[in-house]
């Protein structure tokens, strides 16, 4: 009944909606500037039209910036679907292209704008090769996201990629300036580690942590630096440097779960450890 009844005042609203959208653009264009460092005029004039266009939000998840391109979330291409009123979603798995032994599944999607659409169909496929090793088990269900994240986007022409579409390592995911900075952040959880004095498994078991925490900085696009003082604060130290192996490996747990069940939580969280330059902006 609630949804039906903001249905219904949407509906009967357009001017006000419209209007309320353009007067949240300079702060949701604002919000994408402060959060991903973006002062490209072009990027940022793209970013507004995507928002204009398609009633998107940066602060609710809806559009991320990864590497160097603006991705559309999950989240958000529901939003478009709730609010072009979408008839209804029909899933269905490809058995022929299905493998369960080796964790390799393939969806079907079609998406009815109307009930008398005859439906925009899209297909999602995962296996271990194209996911990310944290979510490693889920593969059944990425693909499922996949196949009607991409029958979304033909339905309501949605000219850029989905970031659940995209694999665990994508072409975009090779710039060079963030890897330095995730792998400088995590080395700090694992330099202080090697005077333990507990020979070489302590230090390959660093490295896997690492490892584990740089991969996680790339794939769900965190800020190395909001992650770091997170994790500070997570150890309890006055440094990443000051914490114990096992306080660092019970933070990487947590940052993986969190990521992996509510990424939108997630940054939420981070976004609350402000950047120590923030106020001399």
């Amino acid at each position: 009944m609630l949804i039906a009844k903001h249905m219904l005042s949407a509906m009967h609203k357009p001017k006000t909606r419209n209007s309320i959208k353009a007067g949240e653009l300079r702060r949701e264009v604002r919000l994408a500037k402060i959060k991903w460092g973006i002062s490209d005029t072009e990027l940022l004039r793209t970013l507004a039209s995507l928002l204009r266009t398609h009633y998107l939000s940066v602060s609710s998840g809806d559009v991320i910036w990864l590497d160097t391109s603006w991705y559309v979330t999950h989240a958000g291409l529901l939003r478009i679907a709730i609010g072009r009123h979408c008839a209804g979603i029909h899933i269905a798995p490809v058995t022929e292209l299905c493998d369960p032994a080796r964790a390799r599944y393939t969806f079907r999607a079609t998406v009815f704008k109307s009930a008398h659409c005859r439906g925009f169909a899209g297909y999602g496929d995962a296996d271990p090769s194209n996911v990310s090793p944290l979510l490693h088990g889920s593969e059944m269900r990425i693909a499922e996201t996949r196949a009607v994240n991409r029958a979304l986007r033909k339905a309501y022409g949605i000219g850029i990629c989905s970031v659940e579409e995209i694999g665990s390592v994508s072409p975009v995911s090779a710039r060079r300036e963030p890897d330095k900075e995730s792998r400088k952040i995590a080395s700090e959880s694992t330099n202080g580690n090697h005077n333990n004095g507990h020979g070489n498994n302590e230090n390959a078991s660093g490295v896997r942590v690492r490892d584990r925490l740089c991969q996680m900085i790339r794939q769900y696009a965190l800020d190395a630096e909001l992650v770091k003082a997170y994790a500070i604060d997570f150890c309890g130290t006055k440094s990443l440097r000051e914490a114990s192996r096992e306080q660092v490996e019970n933070f990487v747990a947590h940052l993986a779960d969190w990521a992996a069940k509510d990424r939108n939580a997630l940054l939420c969280q981070l976004n609350s450890y402000c950047r120590p330059q923030a106020g001399a902006a």
